[in-house]
């Protein structure tokens, strides 16, 4: 799969495609639709699928500082879009200049002067442009003017996630900071994944006979609940079972909240300064200050137990 950041990567004898417009955090269900029947339309008429997104998300220079929690990183959206077929991914520089521009021109610079839009397809609520003044109806008539056609797809996808709400990038990011991950993952038709680098921490774990590598998360990362869930530890191609402890620490009065994996049955790992994920399958316990240190290793003990049946569970 071809990346291009920014319109000037893309190459000179670029000829027609199918694209589709959107931040796609997360690329749940619903987005999965969308991206899915562009891949759909783009075999049929032997042409690339093309996916336009942006950097930062258009909200933080929109309105500075309501960054939202991200759901994925944009190299993990381009593996999960690549799966789901897409030839290329074009991820725009959002600027403050960007954000001004009008959908028309949105229109002719991007779908028609760059990529040479044959089909668009996009959900019902789809906006675009200056003060997302765009929607489907307008994008239909710029492709009766530029000889584009514009395919509308239901996106709304429900289940028991949310109690039915329609599956969304704000109800799975509400739910993940709740510590439903499993509502989470039945939105996104996967566990909810953390990624970072190893760093060293307090190394309280390994005192306790607990090891864990302390993950430092990327900017904006959504992070569940604190707590203690199950779930997998992936290094170099290799996942792990895991107990997962997210929180600060209270048992040692700690500040600042940290994600850390123990990979079950595993010993002598030296993950520093290696980029891991993780994969967060079920909710085990709160967060708990225990009474002395025994009880926090029983405790500890306990969710090794716990998580490695759950693990054992969803494999099954």
């Amino acid at each position: 799969m071809q990346r291009w950041r920014g319109l000037e990567d893309i190459p000179q004898d670029w000829g027609r495609s199918v694209v589709t417009i959107g931040s796609y955090d997360g690329v749940h269900r619903g987005h999965q639709l969308i991206i899915g029947r562009a891949v759909e339309r783009a075999r049929e008429l032997g042409l690339p699928a093309v996916v336009v997104t942006f950097d930062p998300h258009p909200s933080e220079v929109v309105r500075p500082g309501s960054h939202p929690p991200l759901l994925a990183p944009h190299h993990r959206r381009a593996e999960l879009m690549a799966d789901l077929g897409v030839d290329a991914v074009l991820i725009l520089p959002f600027t403050t200049e960007f954000s001004k521009l009008s959908p028309a021109d949105f229109v002719a610079k991007v779908l028609v002067d760059k990529l040479h839009a044959r089909v668009v397809v996009e959900g019902p609520n789809f906006r675009f442009g200056h003060k997302a003044a765009g929607n489907v109806d307008f994008l239909a008539e710029q492709g009766g003017t530029y000889d584009f056609e514009v395919e509308v797809v239901d996106l709304y996808v429900s289940g028991a996630a949310g109690g039915g709400q329609p599956f969304s990038s704000t109800l799975t990011r509400r739910l993940v900071a709740e510590g439903d991950v499993e509502g989470a993952r039945e939105i996104l038709g996967r566990p909810h994944r953390v990624e970072g680098v190893v760093v060293r921490g307090a190394q309280r774990g390994r005192e306790l006979g607990f090891p864990t590598a302390n993950v430092e998360t990327l900017p904006h990362t959504a992070i569940p609940a604190d707590g203690v869930y199950a779930g997998w530890l992936h290094v170099n191609g290799e996942a792990m079972p895991a107990a997962i402890s997210v929180g600060t620490n209270p048992q040692f009065d700690g500040t600042e909240r940290t994600v850390e994996a123990y990979a079950i049955d595993r010993v002598g790992l030296d993950l520093y300064g290696l980029h891991v994920a993780v994969d967060f399958l079920a909710f085990v316990r709160g967060m708990t200050k225990f009474e002395s240190l025994d009880e926090l290793i029983e405790a500890i003990a306990n969710d090794v137990k716990r998580s490695r049946e759950l693990i054992e569970t969803y494999q099954a």
